[in-house]
């Protein structure tokens, strides 16, 4: 009997394994089963302790069949990472930086598919630009922000132009801060929210349902709406790429409006060369220093270099000319007797903004302990993750690894949610105006 058992089990063993390769059909795997049964029957007789080990292999070798479809055709079962790998083609997908009609759909079958995964299955989940990350990474409450989309705008409009950022708390803080500065500084003009950043809006829209409007969408919005006067409040830091695209994408709309009015960026002017400083970069020098001193516990930057503590502001860096701007910073820390503060980038643009020079300057400075603090408007995913990472190429983990310091800390705080910076964007609104 028990020889009679094993070869069946062997016998259908053989068919499990060879099954992608023969024409297996309904009606082999029903007698194949049949046959198990009887052996299953016979065996009872032969004690508990061999059904035991008959009911596992038997389970064994059934659960090795795979399901026929009505046709006699092998259904294929998903596994974990098959369905791992279809949510972060749906996220790649989305991960772009064009809208088409097809983007909403997109976003929603993303969030869907994602929300059908178990835990394990959403940690496997990576692609080109899709990590679990994406849909999975707290990055605080989407209720508290405004995307500032609604219509009845009037005939007046500010539309407040970011790059944005998928950080729902940077978001409410950064961005919506200078929104709501620039509402109450102007209450009878309607302020209203583009982004530049398509991949932003779509991850924001897929993960927490919250749509932003993109540059081309609120300027169709303010059309529709009748706007005659329309201001355009860029929250960049400064004259470069994302700036120019944003005036190129305004002048397909001058003949849209009465008026169409550009107001400058934080940083105002470029300037031609890294000694030209002006009113504006004081004024950005000085808020950000005393807001990271105070963040630190001390009542001025002074108190800090007193202390021995190096402040380090990583920007983000570019190719445009407009990069000297990151180097006039520096001139005006300089100037004003900020010895302490160091301007980096995460790009490097300019080259003695990049990480490992900022490193060896601090150090030769003798600064033994550091505070890293982004130098942009949004605490967002640089912020986050470039400088307070904890992967091995991030500003934290790199001044870490120098082994030249005693202590590296992180504010995660961007200058959108400085008083004084918002500010000087209501100024330059105020200036536009005129």
């Amino acid at each position: 009997m028990r020889k009679k058992f094993l070869a069946l089990i062997t016998a259908g063993t053989m068919i499990a394994v060879c099954l992608s390769g023969c024409n297996l059909t309904n009606s082999i795997i029903q007698e194949t089963q049949q046959e198990i049964e009887e052996a299953k029957e016979n065996a009872e007789q032969e004690g508990e302790a061999l059904q035991e080990d008959l009911d596992k292999a038997v389970d064994d070798l059934l659960n090795s069949f795979p399901s026929i479809d009505e046709d006699g055709a092998i259904v294929e079962e998903e596994t974990d990472q098959m369905k791992a790998d279809e949510v972060a083609a749906l996220i790649d997908a989305i991960y772009v930086q064009e809208r088409t009609d097809d983007t909403d759909a997109q976003c929603e079958a993303a969030k869907k598919a994602w929300d059908a995964l178990t835990d394990e299955q959403k940690e496997l989940v990576e692609g080109e630009e899709a990590d679990p990350d994406y849909f999975g990474r707290d990055t605080g409450d989407a209720s508290l922000d405004d995307p500032k989309n609604q219509d009845e705008i009037g005939e007046n409009e500010i539309l407040v132009v970011s790059f944005g950022t998928s950080f729902n708390d940077s978001r409410a803080k950064d961005i919506k801060g200078i929104e709501d500065a620039l509402a109450e500084a102007y209450p009878d003009w309607s302020v209203r929210r583009a982004f530049t950043a398509q991949i932003i809006i779509n991850h924001v829209q897929a993960r927490d349902g919250e749509k932003i409007d993109n540059v081309d969408q609120a300027l169709e919005r303010a059309v529709a709406n009748g706007v005659k006067n329309l201001v355009v409040q860029p929250t960049h830091l400064m004259h470069g790429a994302e700036y120019d695209e944003l005036i190129e994408a305004l002048e397909a709309y001058e003949d849209k409006f009465e008026s169409v009015k550009v107001a400058e960026p934080l940083l105002g002017e470029v300037g031609s060369d890294a000694t030209v400083i002006n009113a504006d970069k004081k004024a950005v020098a000085e808020a950000v220093a005393n807001a990271a001193a105070k963040e630190a516990g001390f009542d001025s930057v002074k108190d800090m270099q007193e202390a021995g503590i190096a402040l380090v502001l990583m920007g983000h860096g570019t190719s445009h000319a407009a990069k000297v701007s990151y180097s006039q910073m520096q001139t005006q820390m300089n100037e004003l007797g900020f010895e302490n503060v160091f301007i980096g980038t995460v790009e490097g643009e300019p080259e003695e903004t990049a990480c490992e020079n900022i490193i060896d300057a601090v150090n030769e400075a003798g600064y033994k302990t550091v505070i890293l603090r982004p130098l942009m408007v949004v605490a967002g995913d640089h912020a986050n993750n470039d400088m307070a990472g904890e992967d091995e190429d991030s500003w934290l983990s790199m001044f870490n690894a120098s082994g030249n310091f005693d202590e590296v800390k992180t504010q995660i705080s961007g200058l959108g949610r400085i008083e004084e910076i918002q500010k000087l964007y209501v100024e330059h609104t105020k200036e536009a105006l005129k």
